[in-house]
């Protein structure tokens, strides 16, 4: 088996989903994640090529999010598109991505990107709450390359 099929366990996986939707609950917002073995651009770059494959560009409040991770490459990029990225606090991706790196450097990947998937659903909570008819966008499965 690969890195990228080693990285979670099906009920990993299950149990990230479950906080995707959870997040996703009471915002129109979307969030995403991405696993793969990693790429030959950099990180950043990869992680906006995805954003535009994943159709996460097509939100229409532009407030997707993507957590991309390659797992060979041992790195990670949160991606915020610009409606929610106008609207967070400074240092909110950094302060994500800390609590999600000493998650993962301690080897608790699962949790790492349940908590990170629960920080941005409470910033796009606050600041694209629910309405009614809203609909989701995007599918919750964690998509992999």
């Amino acid at each position: 088996m690969s890195k990228v099929e080693d990285f979670l366990t099906a009920a990993e996986e299950q149990e990230i989903i479950e906080a995707i939707r959870i997040a996703e609950k009471s915002t129109s917002g979307e969030i995403r994640i991405h696993i793969e073995h990693g790429s030959h651009l950099d990180a950043f770059e990869r992680a906006m090529e995805v954003f535009h494959f994943l159709k996460m560009d097509n939100t229409k409040l532009q407030n997707g999010v993507l957590i991309y991770v390659a797992v060979d490459a041992k790195t990670f990029v949160i991606y915020g598109d610009k409606g929610i990225n106008d609207v967070v606090p400074n240092g909110f991706w950094d302060s994500t991505k800390d609590i999600m790196q000493s998650h993962f450097k301690a080897k608790r990947f699962k949790q790492g990107l349940i908590e990170g998937v629960l920080k941005a659903g409470k910033q796009l909570e606050e600041h694209f709450p629910w309405i009614h008819n809203d609909i989701n966008e995007l599918p919750n499965e964690i998509s992999k390359g």
